[in-house]
């Protein structure tokens, strides 16, 4: 298990992966990466039960699944740092003809990746199926996603939300980003969202709520806490307050630095704001 520094650290070295994978090539998305740096560190470091060994059947192991792929820095980010292909990888980022595109897809067969999630609003449906094909098959591991909370406004995500509760689809644990930003501005103005957690328990789900979303061993409590909750019958959602652009002053709290590249001088205020603990690519 790892300790809550050791989680900080590897945090840190994300952060520095997705601003230096963003500057390279002036494209990407910054500020959502960021702000999930932490829930994505602490779930493949200190939850996920996986093998090491990817295959896409994904018999008798946790499985995660990205919907809100514009994050895709940070995910691989991740995904190189626990040994799922190699970390120099990480520099071939939106480059031509590579693994590593600016939403993940699954015929570069890129180790980690589980559907292809540039579209939003399908990740939740694609997760029940994997969830509903585990029980039928006997195997006890967990399904778990992410979504946007701007991503919340498409309408198959609430299909899927009804179809998970009336099924009663119990080892599945689905996250909400909650920054409150998207791509054109607050969520609250573009198209206020309501109140989250009275829509997923009305429909059936049991909902945690993590107020300080970019806190490690608060991330770690409302993980675990899911877990626990599983097998009870209900699907479990988590409201994860982030913050938009976590650990960068300069692109927090603001949907500025939802896709865009930061200049030379941008990229070392970043870096000199997350000092290197694992070494860079």
């Amino acid at each position: 298990m790892a300790s809550t520094a050791q989680l900080k650290d590897f945090t840190q070295q994300v952060r520095r992966d997705i601003v230096r994978m963003v500057h390279a090539v002036q494209s990407g998305h910054p500020g959502g990466s960021l702000g999930c740096a932490e829930f994505l560190s602490v779930l493949y470091q200190e939850i996920l039960d996986y093998k090491k060994d990817f295959s896409m059947d994904g018999i008798n192991e946790d499985l995660f699944f990205l919907s809100n792929g514009h994050i895709s820095p940070a995910f691989y980010s991740v995904l190189a740092r626990s040994g799922y292909f190699p970390v120099k990888e990480l520099s071939t980022f939106r480059k031509l003809n590579t693994r590593l595109q600016g939403h993940p897809t699954t015929h570069e067969a890129l180790p980690g990746v589980r559907i292809a999630s540039g579209s939003l609003g399908q990740g939740m449906s694609v997760a029940l199926g994997a969830a509903q094909a585990k029980k039928l098959n006997g195997d006890k591991h967990l399904v778990f996603t992410l979504h946007g909370d701007g991503e919340l406004q498409e309408g198959q995500i609430w299909e899927a939300v009804l179809y998970a509760g009336a099924r009663g689809i119990d080892t599945l644990i689905s996250t909400v980003d909650y920054n409150g930003q998207q791509i054109d501005g607050p969520t609250e103005v573009v198209m206020p969202l309501g109140d989250l957690k009275a829509k997923f328990e009305a429909f059936g789900w049991t909902v945690l709520d993590v107020p300080q979303g970019n806190d490690i061993d608060h991330i770690v409590e409302a993980l675990k806490a899911a877990k626990a909750l599983t097998g009870k019958g209900k699907p479990i959602c988590i409201l994860l307050h982030t913050i938009m652009g976590n650990g960068v002053d300069f692109m927090m709290h603001t949907h500025a630095w939802h896709g865009k590249a930061p200049n030379d001088a941008q990229l070392q205020s970043a870096l000199d704001q997350n000092p290197v603990t694992l070494g860079d690519y």
